[in-house]
């Protein structure tokens, strides 16, 4: 991927959501992670919190910096695996008004490259909630950081051509605008 060096760099106010049941954020490494790599690139952290594997508990966490204008994007780790526990995917997904499945795709292809075929055992998801984007990582600070430096580094940088999750941001409640007749 190249970058644009006529484009500024535009700081996206990103939340952090660790999803786990023995965490707090003294000891949250992955939330850590995320947080360091996305303010050391410019960002904004817009918000930060823990929240046990439960449904509710992760969707009402959401579904509040969803409708919070000063959210643009959501980055949760943890709860994407198979254990009985494990429920951010379907916590999350029923939320997305669209999925976004090459982001399990891309996440899936660097994982193999560093671990394998263990790659199978995440549930890494992504989507869009009206104009907030959504990224679900599993819960280990390695793959934090795969995910970030790897694709979420470049799409949420404006300057990264030929494109980006920054210049559609304004375009992704063009069906709320619409008129009934037109949807």
């Amino acid at each position: 991927m190249a970058t644009s060096d006529s484009k500024p760099f535009i700081p996206l106010n990103i939340a952090v959501l660790t999803i786990s049941d023995s965490r707090s954020l003294a000891d949250d490494k992955s939330g850590t992670t995320l947080v360091d790599r996305l303010t050391a690139a410019g960002h904004k952290l817009a918000a930060r919190d823990i929240v046990t594997d439960d449904v509710e508990a992760i969707q009402a966490k959401v579904k509040s910096w969803i409708a919070d204008p000063g959210v643009d994007v959501i980055i949760s780790t943890g709860g994407t695996g198979f254990t009985g526990r494990d429920v951010t995917p379907e916590a999350m997904e029923p939320l997305f008004e669209k999925r976004m499945d090459g982001f399990s795709i891309a996440f899936h292809m660097l994982s193999h490259a560093k671990i394998g075929a263990s790659t199978i055992q995440s549930r890494a998801t992504a989507g869009v909630a009206g104009t907030t984007f959504i990224f679900c990582l599993p819960g280990s600070p390695g793959a934090c950081r795969d995910g970030w430096d790897g694709i979420l580094a470049h799409q949420l940088d404006y300057r990264t051509r030929p494109c980006n999750f920054v210049e559609i941001m304004p375009r992704l409640d063009e069906h709320l605008k619409r008129g009934k007749a037109r949807n």
